[in-house]
């Protein structure tokens, strides 16, 4: 947790992980305690998904599953990558030649290194339930319409998510001990650590992270949030995801350009 004193409170800052693994024993009872003294939390919001949402996905779904018009991954690598993958395909006894290489991202981490298999509550599931016990307002930030959220996803080149392939491949050429060293990193405040993990890194350069349009406006949605709570009476506490924090030239650089003192662990690795 970082805080902030302002002209008329306090804000708390909760670097948040997804996916935090069982293996990793952290203890939210300060957390609890941050929330039951705040005069309003926020947290993140789910993307809004309309029935009609479902059947453009059902309807469009080989432009997310596949490469277009019978390409294959050969056709967009380089020889370096394409053999990367065909390692990782005999590794796992997968053909990802056809895949988008979104979805190939995807399997590598959810299904070859299981990144979100036997986790444990959140920050933000455990700052929601103790602001709901304790009756103190929750603001999100806008949610995004699931029609433009598909509609991004359905229009963006393959090209565009090459770095996101890259990303993964590495983590999942690490190996599943990244996910534990993640945790355990997280648990012991060493934010760059976290940051630099190759999970942590595939999973910024995925979309919508990675989409620039996309990826800004969540990330100009945490910082206005933030700076009207600067202006707000009391104690806010936000649970912001560590790497809209903590990245370079995130809200804790251009919190600290702006003049303002932060006080928790260090995020740089100065």
């Amino acid at each position: 947790m970082w805080t902030i004193d302002t002209d008329t409170g306090t804000i708390i800052l909760v670097g948040e992980i997804r996916a935090v693994p069982k293996s990793t024993p952290w203890q939210p009872d300060r957390l609890k305690e941050a929330t039951s003294e705040a005069q309003r939390v926020m947290i993140r919001a789910r993307p809004k998904f309309s029935p009609g949402d479902f059947f453009r996905l059902i309807f469009r779904g080989g432009k997310f599953t596949k490469l277009p018009d019978k390409t294959v991954a050969g056709d967009y690598l380089d020889p370096d990558q394409r053999a990367r993958l065909a390692a990782l395909e005999t590794q796992y006894d997968r053909d990802y030649d056809r895949g988008s290489f979104l979805m190939t991202s995807f399997d590598l981490l959810a299904r070859r290194i299981d990144f979100d298999d036997e986790t444990t509550d959140d920050a933000t599931d455990v700052v929601k339930k103790a602001a709901r016990k304790a009756d103190i307002p929750i603001q999100r930030p806008e949610r995004f319409r699931g029609e433009d959220l598909l509609d991004d996803l359905a229009d963006a080149p393959p090209e565009s998510h090459i770095p996101c392939l890259e990303a993964t491949m590495s983590a999942a050429e690490a190996g599943p001990g990244i996910i534990d060293q993640r945790g355990a990193d997280w648990r012991k405040f060493d934010v760059p650590a976290v940051m630099a993990n190759p999970l942590e890194i595939a999973l910024g350069k995925c979309w919508p992270w990675a989409d620039e349009e996309l990826g800004e406006d969540i990330r100009g949605q945490w910082t206005g949030m933030i700076e009207q709570a600067a202006a707000a009476d009391g104690v806010t506490l936000a649970v912001v995801p560590l790497r809209v924090l903590a990245e370079d030239q995130g809200v804790l650089d251009q919190l600290e350009t702006r003049g303002y003192v932060i006080f928790g662990p260090d995020w740089r690795g100065s």
